[in-house]
């Protein structure tokens, strides 16, 4: 079972072959790639474990008087599984408290963030006035002058879709704003829709058009489920240790892909790329407590080089160049390894279960 080991060595050149293609992809299929490659390698990682811990299982006494194994014939093929299947198994078990706390993290974060939420939150927008672009400010709605948490509530509601997203303004001085991922609903508990949590002191700071593009930016968290990508990074950095460098590269990139969709409904670059430093300068002096560590917001990630690249033109695919493509080859080949090695080496354990009850046949 020589197939076996391949996906768990496979990640340590992967990963910095995934990071240089990504930053010469668009944001969007940057993300896709980065989080795709974390799901492929980690997969390969958790299967390896398994095939390993199961080929030791088979040589277990019980285990083998249920399979009509012959035991003779497994420790003669495999003498040395026991070893690795212990192994295995130890790692396996880590393995598994340790997503279950990094769920469990995750889980109590946002129940805290629901529960800081108002009731009164969540309520339905007026229509965008026909021809006019749902994230632009109406011309009635201004809140550059608002002192109270009315007015400025008020004047946030305007900026959303009916059927959108749910706006959830927190009457608090200190600046901040993210996407709260909705739940699913589940028996005997109602599921809640996404929203966008922005606290007034954030929205004080913004001009009419600079808040418009911080709720499109939110938005595009929540429509594209962003969330999902962060919970897969984390959740297989924690199953190789070659998959950690992912995760930074992987919440940049989801940055840019709402930067650029946010800058493209506003249709203005410009704004939208004053709008995420004006609010990350605001957010660093004092966040909100309860903000998940999960969540996207607009102020995360490397600010200055999302700024920077806002002020340039709309990001295309590169033209890829040979050593662009070798590296997009390598890749490919890298993944395209880890699951024929994950699918050979199930292929060989169940061969020897095979044999090894052909051998208790011979036996008899």
């Amino acid at each position: 079972m020589i197939a076996v080991w391949a996906p768990l060595l496979l990640p340590f050149l992967a990963a910095p072959l995934a990071r240089r293609l990504a930053d010469a992809l668009p944001p969007r299929a940057a993300a896709w790639m980065l989080a795709g490659t974390s799901a492929v390698l980690a997969g390969g990682t958790l299967c390896s474990l398994g095939l390993l811990a199961a080929a030791g299982l088979l040589q277990l006494p019980p285990v083998a008087a249920i399979g009509h194994l012959s035991l003779p014939w497994l420790t003669a093929a495999a003498p040395d599984a026991p070893g690795a299947a212990a192994a295995a198994g130890l790692v396996l078990a880590a393995l598994t408290a340790q997503a279950v706390r990094t769920a469990r993290r995750h889980r109590l974060e946002l129940r805290e963030a629901r529960a800081a939420l108002p009731a009164c939150a969540a309520t339905a927008c007026p229509a965008p006035a026909e021809g006019r672009h749902p994230d632009a400010r109406p011309g009635h709605a201004t809140m550059r002058r608002a002192r109270t948490p009315q007015a400025v509530l008020a004047g946030a509601r305007t900026l959303l879709q009916p059927g959108e997203h749910p706006l959830a303004v927190l009457d608090d001085e200190r600046a901040d704003a993210f996407a709260l991922p909705g739940r699913l609903p589940l028996p005997g508990r109602p599921g809640e829709p996404g929203r966008i949590v922005v606290t007034s002191g954030m929205l004080r700071i913004l001009t009419g058009p600079e808040r418009a593009a911080l709720l499109a930016h939110e938005r595009a968290h929540l429509t594209a489920r962003h969330h999902v990508f962060l919970a897969l990074a984390e959740h297989a950095a924690d199953l190789h240790p070659a998959l950690r460098p992912l995760r930074a590269p992987l919440g940049y990139h989801l940055e840019r892909w709402a930067d650029e969709v946010a800058a493209a409904r506003v249709g203005d670059r410009t704004v939208t790329a004053r709008a995420v430093g004006r609010a990350a300068l605001a957010a660093s002096r004092s966040p909100w407590p309860a903000r998940p560590r999960l969540v996207p917001a607009a102020h995360s990630g490397p600010v200055p080089r999302r700024v920077a690249a806002l002020l340039q033109p709309r990001p295309a695919a590169t033209a890829t160049g040979t050593r662009l493509r070798a590296v997009a080859i390598a890749l490919a080949a890298c993944l395209a390894l880890s699951t024929a090695a994950s699918l050979e080496a199930t292929a060989d354990l169940h061969h020897t279960v095979e044999a090894a009850q052909r051998g208790t046949g011979a036996e008899r």
